[in-house]
């Protein structure tokens, strides 16, 4: 069965779109000295964010950088990592986002990869070509006047491990211009509203959504590490109108007191988003009961952008764990041997563009997979008769217990609802006998010394039929997922594999 998205109303009057750069000075007329950016007690407002990524893009050009070139930025959550990114766009730069954390090792294969003139970043990493931060560079150049127009070829390189590990630069096929259908018509952005980010930027869906928030003209408010809490706080405290979260941040916030959740004015938020992993269906009821079915937001996507879904919480409500609808490209079902399967048939998620659209993006460092014109991501799913596409797993992580298929999201999603357990995931562990058996991980609740195994084990059986249930459990102080919501299977699997050895 195959989904298509159906054409948006009033695309054709839409103007022509502009050169990032130039929307930023667009903008900076616009709004002057109100807010642009903020992050901890640093904020630039519009007028400052444009001169001073006048100055910054020049500093760009004085160290070789060229249009067209790959930059590689390693900045944590900051005022300074956006103005890279502007800097960069203004002559023709390609932003490529990396975690400011990354192991020097890691981080030189991925320079390997993009090939960089400058590493943005701070710190002294020993790394094959010059590196220099935000402050550095704009030291070095005081001509903050505007630039010529200039279009970078690429939006986005960001980077991704997939399942094999290995990194892979994923470059966008947008041009480096202000989309002319903006945030508003899949992130919901609108100018002068204010937009929450408590995710990491060198992550695709909040540098996109951030990034296109903020070439809407709203005010991007960055937070430099997840805090439950702090969210809350900084909700009301911005009047945000907009928030981005993944599963793993909306269950800290949730297991939050009563009296702490509530302590806090969120009345202002018109829509909060989730994404990046599979939300626990308790969660997500929680989450439509408190802020709302219309407020709550979920889309599903790849990086590469070939297709994705939307789906709003009141959507969801009559369509349960359901992803939603196609919204750009088309989406379907196909069986091992390439098979278009029938409608509730679970089979490998296959994306395209729609008929006549260009690429959206290409790789560096890995190859598509690929059955004719459609690519795969790597997820299991099937789609029902009104064509909402529901996700089971990824195809590299489902565990095969004497013959039958176990998805590993849905026991870790029996496991999350236990209200001893703050995060889990699970892995299939080698078995003579069996092929796999099902083992969990799994990060106790904050103030949980030990978790009750055996009332664990009875939450479970209630929940799972007995192939499903982990035979082996294993507990963690340390956070499973990255502050992305992501977790690496495969890498869990391989440690544990080779301790067993």
């Amino acid at each position: 069965m195959t989904e298509s998205a159906q054409p948006v109303d009033g695309v054709e009057d839409l103007p022509e779109p502009v050169p990032i750069g130039v929307q930023i000075g667009v903008l900076a007329e616009r709004y002057g000295d109100a807010p642009a950016v903020a992050c901890e007690g640093t904020t630039r407002s519009w007028i400052e964010l444009d001169r001073r990524t006048n100055r910054l893009a020049r500093a760009l050009l004085a160290r070789g950088v060229v249009l067209g070139d790959l930059v590689t930025i390693g900045l944590p959550n900051s005022v300074e990592f956006v103005e890279a990114c502007v800097a960069a766009w203004k002559i023709g730069a390609v932003p490529q986002p990396v975690s400011a954390a990354l192991p020097p090792l890691e981080l030189q294969g991925v320079v390997e990869l993009a090939n960089p003139p400058l590493v943005v970043a701070r710190g002294d990493i020993p790394l094959d070509r010059p590196i220099a931060d935000v402050d550095e560079l704009i030291a070095g150049s005081d001509d903050d006047s505007p630039l010529p127009p200039a279009i970078a070829p690429a939006y986005k390189a960001p980077t991704s491990g997939g399942s094999t590990g290995r990194p892979k630069l994923i470059v966008s096929g947008q041009t480096g211009v202000v989309d002319p259908l903006g945030g508003g018509a899949v992130w919901r952005h609108r100018p002068g509203g204010t937009l929450l980010m408590p995710g990491p930027l060198y992550h695709n869906g909040p540098f996109t959504s951030a990034m296109g928030g903020l070439l809407g003209g709203s005010t991007l408010v960055l937070m430099p590490r997840f805090d439950a809490e702090a969210v809350l706080r900084l909700v009301e405290q911005h009047r945000a109108t907009w928030l981005y979260l993944v599963p793993a941040m909306m269950s800290r916030i949730w297991r939050l007191p009563e009296d702490v959740r509530g302590r806090y004015d969120l009345s202002s938020l018109e829509t909060v988003w989730h994404l990046a992993a599979p939300c626990p269906p308790w969660l997500k009821e929680a989450w439509i009961d408190w802020v709302g079915g219309e407020v709550l937001m979920e889309l599903y996507a790849g990086t590469e952008a070939q297709a994705g879904t939307v789906i709003s919480g009141t959507e969801w409500l009559a369509h349960r764990g359901s992803v939603g609808k196609t919204l750009y490209g088309e989406i379907t079902i196909l069986g091992p041997d390439g098979e278009q399967l029938p409608a509730g048939t679970v089979g490998e998620v296959f994306m395209r563009r729609g008929e006549g659209q260009p690429p959206s993006y290409r790789y560096i460092g890995a190859e598509a997979r690929t059955r004719g014109d459609w690519e795969s991501l790597g997820d299991v799913g099937w789609m029902d008769e009104d064509g909402y596409l529901y996700l089971a797993d990824r195809r590299t992580d489902m565990v095969l217990v004497g013959g039958s298929n176990v998805y590993p999201a849905e026991v870790e999603a029996a496991l999350d609802e236990h209200p001893q357990v703050a995060s889990s995931a699970v892995i299939g562990l080698p078995d003579d006998d069996l092929g796999q058996v099902v083992h969990a991980i799994v990060q106790p609740a904050p103030g949980v010394d030990a978790v009750d195994l055996d009332d664990l084990r009875r939450y479970l059986a209630d929940r799972l039929v007995r192939y499903k249930q982990p035979r082996t459990f294993e507990f963690v102080s340390e956070p499973l997922r990255d502050d992305a919501g992501k977790i690496r299977r495969s890498q869990l699997l391989a440690d544990r594999v080779a301790a067993q050895q």
